[in-house]
């Protein structure tokens, strides 16, 4: 080989070299630009196309074992190629890597031309894993998602029965579809005496470790209220079990213990939002509460309040989810919700759709849970 040869060769290899980098630099910024799986497969189908011309088709594995789908398919607008030209075939399991169970196929067809070169091939393949690897992390943050939300609605879904004298209603509603749920809750306890202790709490952060950890306050609380404690000293010791395990998140919780027997309802907040009281002409009264800091500090400092609670009246308690809105004072985030007015004698379902409703809650920028409860009337 001639010297002039080598210079050549090398210049080829360079150019080549050039052009799978160029092709991988373009393909990393196409494919995958959302979380939708079937979006990345046209992505990847249109950035082939574009590369080797011909037509591309991407079928995708719902799961193994069941007949793929036709996620995507795209085709180069080229002359028809004339019949019996030669057609050359190239396919790519969609896999990071060779070990990987495949998520699907990718082929690719090119009739009346050159057959596919090394660089054409490195390159489809290169694309093929990039779409994988967004496909397949798509797939796990979905399953995240649905055992998280699976597990909060699990949890929120089933809370303790009150006693028969007290209505209760509740709801709850996580933020966005493909945004992560977090540790909002709503519990209710039964207590000695007829009396139910209704609980609101809400964990910081989101996602499964946020309802994981939602769910260890939840049973705690259980296991402390059970010994009928004042609302105070529960949220008192329920902190100084959370504040010696460092992993757990702190959370902001509202107690309320109702004695319809006597007509009072007794308070405690740790770093919680206060509740609302809607009256029987359907106005709203913010209930003016001490806020201590929120479980998990190891400081304490809780203290009650006890008001009047008639049957006429209906207790709501909340996350923050439901009033916070970006950029807006939280005191002005309050008097929204202390400005509403439903119809008369609302009662617990009553309140929680309205205010749901009112609020425009199913748009909120977090997680939502809402408590509301009244004392039921005594039969005369």
């Amino acid at each position: 080989m001639t010297e002039q040869d080598e210079v050549f060769l090398s210049r080829a290899r360079a150019e080549s070299l050039l052009s799978r980098m160029r092709a991988m630099e373009q393909a990393v910024a196409e494919i995958g630009t959302t979380l939708d799986e079937t979006r990345t497969c046209r992505e990847l189908a249109a950035f082939l196309v574009r590369f080797l011309g011909g037509s591309v088709t991407v079928d995708l594995y719902a799961e193994q074992g069941v007949r793929a789908r036709r996620a995507a398919t795209a085709r180069a607008s080229e002359p028809t190629p004339p019949a019996g030209a030669r057609t050359d075939t190239l396919t790519a399991a969609l896999a990071v890597t060779d070990d990987d169970e495949p998520l699907g196929v990718v082929t690719a067809t090119r009739a009346g031309a050159t057959p596919f070169t090394f660089d054409e091939s490195a390159a489809l393949h290169h694309a093929t894993r990039l779409a994988a690897r967004h496909i397949g992390h798509a797939r796990r943050l979905a399953a995240t998602e649905n055992t998280a939300l699976h597990l909060q609605r699990a949890l929120v879904a089933e809370p303790g029965r009150p006693h028969p004298n007290l209505e209760t209603a509740g709801g709850y509603l996580p933020v966005g579809h493909h945004t992560l749920v977090g540790g909002d809750w709503f519990e209710t306890v039964r207590l000695h005496f007829g009396r139910t202790l209704l609980v609101v709490g809400d964990v910081m952060g989101h996602g499964l470790d946020a309802a994981v950890d939602m769910n260890a306050y939840r049973t705690a609380l259980r296991e402390v209220a059970a010994t009928d404690l004042p609302p105070h000293r529960v949220l008192r010791h329920l902190d100084s079990v959370v504040a010696e395990d460092d992993l757990r998140r702190p959370a902001t919780c509202l107690l309320v213990r109702v004695d319809p027997a006597r007509g009072t309802a007794t308070f405690a907040s740790a770093g919680h939002l206060p509740p609302v009281v809607f009256g029987a002409d359907g106005s709203a009264e913010l209930v003016d509460l001490p806020v201590g800091p929120p479980l998990g500090t190891g400081v304490g400092g809780y203290e009650p309040v006890t008001r009047p609670l008639a049957p006429a009246e209906t207790l709501l308690l909340f996350t923050d989810g439901l009033v916070e809105r970006r950029g807006e004072d939280i005191d002005a985030s309050l008097a929204r919700l202390a400005s509403l007015r439903l119809p008369p004698d609302p009662g617990p379902e009553q309140v929680v759709d309205a205010v749901l409703h009112r609020l425009d809650a199913h748009r909120a920028e977090d997680d939502v849970a809402v408590l509301a409860a009244r004392v039921r009337a005594r039969q005369a």
